[in-house]
């Protein structure tokens, strides 16, 4: 329907240092994958006040700490499958846990401690991305191992008062999400469904009329993780494409942002001096990506 979209190259920030690397070593969510021996899987790219990046690696546990200048220092490991990472304003970390729900990382002693185990009666099937409202709210995703044969995947809402609320429970593979400016809609990557949805909600909270916003060629993965800017584009990492897609605030194709090392782009957060610079996590190779692009990054609840 569109002529495809001008081609765009990236250049590696940084890169885990082999000291942090763990190859040859299998964990269950690495055999749970295929049983490959993964040295690291970089995911949950988000910076803090004073400018580090902060990565999770999904597969060993641990959250790595990046400079601006690029250098790489472990933050903090535990026993669990950390996935997506958010600041709240006061400077704590949030962190979807696939083995253990949503958990809280004190910035200053680095101990972690779970928020939210389970929904209701039941434990989540695997959470994966999150997102802050400006009021606090916290959205999640609740992914585990659906797809299109069993769309039962969900995507929360926390209220900063406490009160959790499933507001849709039929997607197959949610995955990275973003609210809109005005914070009346979401976006959602559908991974297995290689689509993003649009979800309007209604003033009180309410979805209504959900439906898909891109629906994506498919391929060895899918779309991961969501980021979005000032204007309302989205920037959507394809994993196993090496490919991020910028979209316009209507699903037009701007670009096509494509990887200088592998083909896993993970997820997305923009940064640097002007919040122009989008930074991309690419777990095939344990790189964190950047490129500059025109429209600067929506800015986050941790910095607003």
């Amino acid at each position: 329907m569109y002529a495809a979209p001008p081609v765009v190259g990236t250049s590696v920030f940084a890169r885990i240092p082999d000291s942090f690397r763990a190859p040859g070593r299998n964990t269950p969510w690495i055999l749970q994958r295929g049983g490959s021996p993964t040295s690291c899987f970089l995911e949950g790219p988000s910076f803090d006040r004073a400018g580090n990046l902060y990565v999770v690696d999904v597969a060993w546990g641990r959250i790595f700490r990046i400079a601006p200048d690029g250098r790489v220092e472990l933050f903090t490991e535990y026993d669990g499958v950390p996935n997506g990472l958010k600041f709240h304003r006061d400077g704590r970390m949030f962190v979807t846990d696939a083995r253990h729900g949503v958990m809280v990382i004190d910035p200053v002693t680095r101990a972690v401690t779970p928020l939210l185990e389970r929904a209701a009666l039941d434990h989540f099937k695997g959470v994966n991305d999150l997102v802050f409202a400006s009021n606090g709210d916290l959205y999640f995703t609740d992914q585990g191992l659906t797809g299109l044969h069993d769309p039962s995947g969900c995507l929360y809402r926390l209220r900063a008062d406490g009160r959790l609320e499933c507001l849709l429970n039929n997607i197959p593979s949610p995955n990275g999400l973003v609210l809109n400016q005005a914070e009346n809609t979401a976006f959602v990557n559908v991974t297995r469904g290689s689509c993003i949805w649009r979800v309007p909600m209604l003033p009180d909270g309410t979805p209504y009329k959900v439906g898909v916003f891109v629906q994506l060629s498919g391929g060895p993965g899918g779309p991961d993780g969501l980021a979005i800017d000032t204007a309302g584009n989205l920037a959507v990492a394809h994993i196993g494409l090496g490919t991020v897609w910028l979209f316009s605030h209507l699903g037009e194709p701007l670009k096509r942002i494509t990887s200088c090392a592998g083909m896993a782009t993970t997820n997305l957060a923009y940064g640097g001096p002007d919040n122009k610079t989008l930074y991309i996590t690419e777990s095939e190779s344990g790189s964190v990506l950047s490129v500059q692009l025109d429209v600067p990054g929506q800015r986050m609840f941790s910095h607003s």
